[in-house]
């Protein structure tokens, strides 16, 4: 079953295991693993699936508790920032899931695995009951900004997922994507979804959703990648991102790689500065797109960094990527200087 996307308007989840969120410890996670909390796509059920401690889970599941207290798990965003609302998910979860959770918060940048006993926490989310074998949103007691979250499930029992939706506040480091280019001094990439960069609005995406066009690392298979479905039809499948912030563009990468068969004939991107608009709007010709990248032959299987065929800078805080006529684009990085004023 799909899961309700929420992201869009709470912000980005930034316990994303794709930029770096993960579990860091738990009490108890006996039947399944604390990692699976982060992991992007939706939990899913093998009937016939075991382990030799029971019934294979995709999610965190401790043992049944049988002296007094409570099963935790800390959890470390992948990018700092303000939660909106949290997404405690126990799909699959049925005679097995927390009847009742609470989240605290933490705000240590530079706190080490050994230092988590030290940590000063601060409630998130008051108690709550969970719904089993449901996406459960709550809406936090407080927004402050933190870099480590505390899952508490009273007093044991399975999640399937813990989504953190929210605006980051990223500290705009270069990562691994970003030293394989030959970058100019101030360059950042203002499309990463690390970045709080955001897919608003698709033409299609049966083949690979388009949150995929702006995950950290090269897609590892064709599915980690954006693909539309064979479209049939003249015109082109397009794709909107709002950029992490508003910025001027120096430099693009579009990526291929793993579409060999399926690669866009040609593509092109556009960039538009709309702080205001609509998703609606969004997807309107009336915007005054401009031009960044003019229509261009693509390739198999092929990363391709454009910086001279670059024909406007901007400033834009949306871009635009349309494909000709369809197929599927790996990557996309938008590399430009953050600026605070238009």
């Amino acid at each position: 079953m799909k899961r309700n996307n929420i992201g869009l308007a709470n912000g980005i989840d930034l316990l994303d295991a794709r930029i770096g969120g993960k579990a860091l410890l738990c009490s108890d996670d006996f039947f399944a693993e604390m990692n699976n909390l982060t992991q992007f796509p939706d939990a899913i059920f093998v009937p016939d699936k075991y382990t030799e401690r029971g019934k294979w889970m995709d999610g965190w599941e401790s043992r049944r508790k049988r002296e007094k207290g409570h099963d935790w798990c800390i959890l470390q965003l992948g990018v700092a920032g303000t939660v909106r609302m949290f997404d405690i998910d126990t799909a699959h979860f049925f005679g097995n899931h927390a009847p009742i959770a609470s989240i605290e918060g933490a705000f240590a940048p530079d706190c080490t695995e050994e230092e988590l006993d030290n940590l000063q926490w601060f409630p998130l989310l008051q108690q709550v009951p969970l719904a089993r074998g449901s996406q459960n949103l709550f809406v936090p007691d407080q927004q402050k900004t933190v870099t480590h979250v505390r899952l508490n499930m009273f007093p044991d029992g399975g999640i399937a997922r813990l989504r953190a939706y929210g605006q980051p506040n990223p500290s705009w480091k270069p990562s691994v994507d970003d030293v394989r280019f030959s970058l100019l001094e101030g360059e950042v990439d203002l499309a990463a979804l690390r970045n709080g960069a955001q897919a608003l609005l698709c033409s299609d995406m049966f083949f690979g959703e388009m949150s995929n066009l702006i995950a950290p690392g090269r897609a590892r298979v064709m599915g980690e990648g954006w693909e539309t479905r064979r479209s049939r039809r003249v015109g082109s499948d397009w794709i909107v991102v709002r950029l992490g912030a508003t910025g001027t563009v120096s430099g693009v990468v579009l990526d291929t790689n793993h579409f060999k068969g399926n690669f866009p004939e040609s593509a092109s991107v556009f960039g538009v500065y709309a702080p205001q608009a609509t998703l609606t709007e969004l997807s309107s010709p009336r915007l005054p797109w401009r031009e960044i990248v003019p229509r261009t032959t693509l390739a198999a299987h092929e990363e391709r960094f454009f910086r001279n065929e670059i024909v406007a800078q901007g400033p834009f805080d949306h871009v635009m990527l349309r494909i000709y006529p369809d197929g599927g684009v790996s990557r996309m990085r938008i590399y430009g200087q953050p600026t605070s004023d238009v």
